[in-house]
């Protein structure tokens, strides 16, 4: 659920088709050489273009921002492996499912847009996309919360489940038959205790 201090990201989705694959397969693509500097955000909001026939010029759908990884065009887009940019890279964004706004945001004098930084509460309250835009002390904010999720983006992460095996399988997984195991107990005669220096 959308929270006002979420950091959005509006960005073009330029065609219907780019629209299914986002709600279909749960993801967004940018080419790396374009894309805006901070792409970890929490929730993504769809401008959509003249392309849209009567549902463009307007934001009608987001989604939150559940991760990205660099890839190619090629891989995402495995029709078009014969695209003259199928070797580029891309950030594909993962998404969570499309949350269709109440009422959509009209871009109004808006006529072009790629990227726009904005903020779960000026989403809530915008008629226009020019009320997305953060201004004054508040985009001074804005622009430290983005600086702090770039900086933490670089951090390296080890997200892995607690894991309680069994020793047998712990052996099967790494290799280990159950003769050598009982050769390494004899080498080292483990059932007598030893002591270590330092109290350990």
């Amino acid at each position: 659920m959308l929270k006002p201090t979420d950091l959005i990201l509006v960005c073009l989705i330029p065609t219907p088709r780019d629209l299914e694959i986002a709600r279909l397969l749960g993801w967004y693509r940018i080419p790396l050489r374009s894309a805006p500097k901070v792409v970890a955000v929490d929730y993504l909001a769809f401008y959509q273009p003249s392309a849209f026939g009567e549902r463009g010029g307007q934001i009608e759908f987001i989604a939150e921002a559940r991760g990205h990884e660099l890839t190619t065009r090629g891989e995402l887009l495995r029709d078009e492996k014969d695209h003259p940019r199928a070797n580029e890279e891309y950030f594909k964004i993962q998404l969570g499912g499309l949350e269709k706004l109440r009422e959509p945001i009209r871009a109004d004098k808006w006529k072009r847009l790629t990227f726009l930084y904005s903020t779960g509460e000026y989403l809530l309250n915008a008629k226009l996309l020019n009320d997305l835009v953060v201004q004054n002390e508040e985009r001074d904010i804005l622009w430290r919360n983005l600086r702090e999720r770039a900086e933490n983006e670089q951090l390296y992460k080890v997200d892995l489940p607690e894991a309680d095996l069994p020793p047998e399988v712990v052996m099967a997984l790494l290799g280990i038959k159950g003769r050598e195991v009982a050769e390494a107990s004899e080498a080292y005669d483990v059932s007598e205790g030893y002591e270590v220096d330092g109290g350990y």
